[in-house]
């Protein structure tokens, strides 16, 4: 069975917990700044969701990528990023309409989730479990619909 993330921003406190477990588990320190995981905040409506790679079912970045470094893995359906074949255009950040695929200027690299290669350590540390590791399953597709309506309603009232 395939795995997904699943984000509940209905239990997310901004804690950013997320970002700092994300930046340590791949660039080996606290630096929020190289997380592929960003949590955004609305203060006025008390309002926290964590934002990493939605997987998409028809990505943009992939679609944009030439030299085909983001694809999707046959083996277990996640859109990945080869590093090796990457030749940092930035198309992908570009093309990403939820800003998932990011330039590190620091690093100069395309940042984007792995799911930790199935230990999501964003998942692991979350003291709320606003970020959950699940099966994907039917259930849990309806689920992120839901919250991606919910989520594009948010953005249409501002």
């Amino acid at each position: 069975m395939s795995m997904m993330l699943m984000i509940h921003p209905d239990k997310c406190t901004g804690c950013r917990n997320c970002e700092l477990a994300c930046s340590m588990e791949h660039e080996g320190s606290f630096r929020p700044k190289a997380s592929r995981v960003h949590v955004y905040t609305w203060e006025r409506e008390g309002f926290s969701v964590p934002m990493m790679c939605q997987q998409c079912k028809d990505p943009a970045c992939v679609a944009v990528c030439m030299p085909k470094a983001m694809h999707r893995n046959p083996a277990n359906g996640q859109v990945e990023l080869d590093a090796d074949k990457c030749i940092g255009c930035k198309m992908c950040v570009q093309a990403c309409p939820f800003g998932c695929a990011s330039w590190d200027f620091q690093g100069l690299q395309i940042l984007k989730c792995d799911t930790c290669d199935g230990a999501p350590s964003c998942a692991a540390i979350c003291p709320t479990h606003a970020l959950e590791w699940v099966e994907d399953t039917v259930s849990a597709q309806a689920r992120k619909r839901s919250f991606a309506a919910k989520l594009k309603n948010a953005f249409a009232e501002v």
